[in-house]
C-alpha cells in the first residue's frame, strides 16, 4: 500500500496537472485515463467540485463526487442483462447541497452517534457539535460528507480515485489536525474497493465508513423489504430511544435481529419499534477481513455481498426517509425505499469503555478496508 505522505503529494500534483474544473466556466468533461472521466459538476464553498466516473472492464459504472466524497451512482447489469442504479443519488450537485440524509455519503470524523455529543479523552472533556436532537451524529453539522476533498487519480491499471482531506484541530468538536485519505477502486469482479487510512497529531476517535442506500431492483418504489439478508453476527447492541447504545451486547438468536440466516427484512421488522436501525456485533470481531453480510434480490438476480475487517455493521433499512427527496429517475424517496449497511465500530464507543476502541493516536495510522462486491445469482 502507497503511504500517506505519498497519496498527499500525488494529490497535490494531480490538482496542479489536471484540474481544470477550478476555471468556474468550465463544464465539460474529460478522460483522465482509460476506465475513469472526470466531469466538473458546480462549486460549493467557494470550491469547484468535480465528479469522476470509473468504468470496469464489465461496464460496471461508480461515480464519485469530490463533495463528500460520495457515491453518487452504481450502475450494474441484472440477471437479463439490462443495467440500473442500485444505490439512491442525484443527477447534481444541487441535490446534495439541500442536505439529504446522506446518500452515498463518506461518514467522518465519526460515523454513528456519539451520546450528548460529549466525551471524555485523557481527562479532557471534549464537547462536539450536536445535529442528532442532543446528540452527534456522522461527524457534526458539516462532517466529511459536506466538504469538498482533493483529488487524484492512481496509475494502477484499474480504475482507482484518491481523495484527501485534512480536518483541522477543533472541527466540529474533534482533537487533533486528522489527515485522511480514502481511495475507491473498481475491479473487473465488480467490487468497489473502499480503503481508508488517517494519522492525527493528537489522540481523537475516529470512525470513518460509507453510508450509501442501496435498492438491489433498481427501483426504489418496490423498496427493501422483499430483499433477502444475512449478516454474519450472534450479537447486536441494543439502543434507547435516541439510538444510543445501552452497553449490552445481546445475542440475537430467537429475535427479530436474527440474520445468521438469510430472511427477507420486511419478516421480522413490525417486531422492531421503528425499524432497523443498529450496530450488529460481526463474528469476525475486526480481526480479519472477511465476508460479512449478504444482500439478496431474486427479482433482479443481484446480490451485494459486503467485506471488511470492521467489528460492527449498522444495518438501517431507511427508517426516516419520508418522500421528501426524489431520486434521479423523479420517484419518491419513501420509508424503506432502500437500506444501509455501514461497516463501522460501535456507535458512542468513546463514551463505552468496553466496546472496542475508536481511538487514534499520534504516530498510529488508522487503517480499514470495506468492499461492496456484486454477484449475479
Amino acid at each position: 500500500m502507497k503511504s500517506a505522505g505519498a497519496i498527499l503529494a500525488a494529490a497535490v500534483l494531480f490538482t496542479a496537472a489536471c484540474n481544470n474544473a477550478t476555471d468556474k466556466t468550465e463544464a465539460s468533461s474529460q478522460t483522465i485515463k482509460a476506465g475513469i472521466m472526470k466531469t466538473d459538476w458546480g462549486e460549493a464553498d467557494g470550491q469547484r467540485v468535480s465528479l469522476f466516473t470509473l468504468t470496469n472492464a464489465k461496464g460496471t459504472e461508480v461515480k464519485i463526487s469530490t463533495y463528500g466524497g460520495i457515491v453518487t451512482s452504481f450502475v450494474t447489469a441484472d440477471k437479463s442483462g439490462g443495467k440500473s442504479n442500485i444505490v439512491l443519488g442525484f443527477d447534481s450537485l444541487s441535490g446534495y447541497l439541500a442536505k439529504p440524509p446522506y446518500f452515498g455519503a463518506l461518514v467522518g470524523r465519526y460515523g454513528n452517534r456519539i451520546a450528548d455529543g460529549k466525551f471524555t479523552l485523557d481527562g479532557k472533556d471534549y464537547h462536539l457539535a450536536t445535529n442528532n436532537g442532543k446528540n452527534a451524529l456522522h461527524g457534526g453539522l458539516k462532517g466529511f460528507d459536506k466538504v469538498v476533498w482533493a483529488a487524484s487519480v492512481a496509475s494502477d491499471t484499474v480504475p482507482s480515485l484518491t481523495l484527501t482531506y485534512l480536518s483541522k484541530d477543533g472541527e466540529e468538536g474533534y482533537p487533533g489536525n486528522l489527515n485522511v485519505t480514502v481511495q475507491y477502486t473498481l475491479t473487473d469482479d465488480n467490487e468497489l474497493k473502499i480503503e481508508y487510512t488517517a494519522t492525527t497529531d493528537k489522540a481523537t476517535p475516529v470512525n470513518l465508513t460509507n453510508h450509501s442506500y442501496f435498492n438491489l431492483s433498481g427501483d426504489v418504489s418496490k423498496g427493501i423489504l422483499g430483499h433477502s439478508l444475512m449478516i454474519d453476527a450472534d450479537a447486536y447492541t441494543p439502543v434507547d430511544t435516541t439510538l444510543i447504545p445501552t452497553g449490552e451486547i445481546k445475542a440475537v438468536k430467537g429475535s427479530p435481529f436474527d440474520f445468521t440466516t438469510a430472511k427477507p427484512i420486511g419478516r421480522d421488522i413490525d417486531s422492531v419499534p421503528g425499524g432497523y436501525d443498529h450496530n450488529f456485533v460481526l463474528n469476525s470481531k475486526g480481526n480479519q477481513f472477511a465476508k460479512v453480510a449478504v444482500l439478496s434480490d431474486s427479482t433482479s438476480g443481484r446480490s451485494l455481498e459486503v467485506y471488511t475487517d470492521q467489528p460492527g455493521l449498522q444495518f438501517y433499512t431507511g427508517n426516516f426517509l419520508d418522500g421528501k427527496f426524489t431520486n434521479r429517475d423523479g420517484k419518491a424517496i419513501n420509508q424503506h425505499a432502500a437500506l444501509c449497511m455501514e461497516t463501522q465500530h460501535f456507535p458512542d464507543s468513546p463514551n463505552k469503555p468496553a466496546f472496542p476502541s475508536t481511538i487514534l493516536k499520534p504516530g498510529e495510522t488508522y487503517h480499514t478496508v470495506t468492499v461492496y462486491k456484486i454477484v449475479l445469482q
